[in-house]
């Protein structure tokens, strides 16, 4: 007999909003874009890394998502660092960095690829400043859909914590392309 998982909190980031378990959180009029948006949501939560100006605008996302998140529900000392899941999923894998990076590539006169830019060049990279940040230390997946496929997802996270692999898992949905800016949840 399976047992019965649950949602314990959920983060959803998008058109200016920070909203938390239904309550918004955190609203800024003042940015005139997305990219804006996460640096003034960085700056209003007090985050410290600083890494995070070094990052892909959807890494970017994920990151602030799994810090809002986390900063009320703490994992460590709560399961060990191998116990712990990062499941994410999106339509677009790294698009936006990669067609920057392709910029920077495409004229042979004019050839510079930024390390800066290839790095984010893979979208599993974000579950990897996630799980350096938390010490997370368990499974970490990242897949492609068309769209939020909830009935799968749903069954990955059961059979992971369900066949006690693992004991908590960050599942969520990440997306940014230009302005487009979509949940991650746990």
């Amino acid at each position: 007999m399976s047992k019965v998982n649950y949602i314990s909190a959920y983060c959803s980031i998008k058109g200016g909003n920070v909203v938390i378990n239904n309550t918004i959180d955190y609203t800024s009029l003042d940015s005139k874009n997305a990219v804006d948006f996460l640096k003034a949501t960085y700056k209003h939560y007090q985050i410290s890394y600083p890494k995070f100006y070094k990052m892909d605008s959807l890494c970017k996302l994920a990151f602030l998502t799994s810090e809002v998140l986390l900063k009320n529900s703490p994992l460590n000392g709560k399961y060990k660092p191998e116990d712990i899941a990062i499941i994410i999923a999106n339509s677009a894998s790294s698009l936006e960095i990669d067609t920057e990076h392709q910029h920077t590539i495409e004229d042979k006169s004019n050839y510079f690829p930024s390390p800066a830019n290839f790095v984010y060049t893979l979208p599993n990279i974000l579950i990897g400043e996630i799980a350096i940040r938390n010490s997370i230390k368990g499974e970490n997946t990242f897949f492609i859909f068309d769209k939020f496929d909830t009935r799968f997802m749903n069954q990955y996270v059961n059979s992971l914590l369900n066949t006690e692999k693992q004991k908590h898992c960050i599942v969520g949905w990440v997306d940014f392309i230009k302005t487009i800016m979509n949940p991650i949840c746990t």
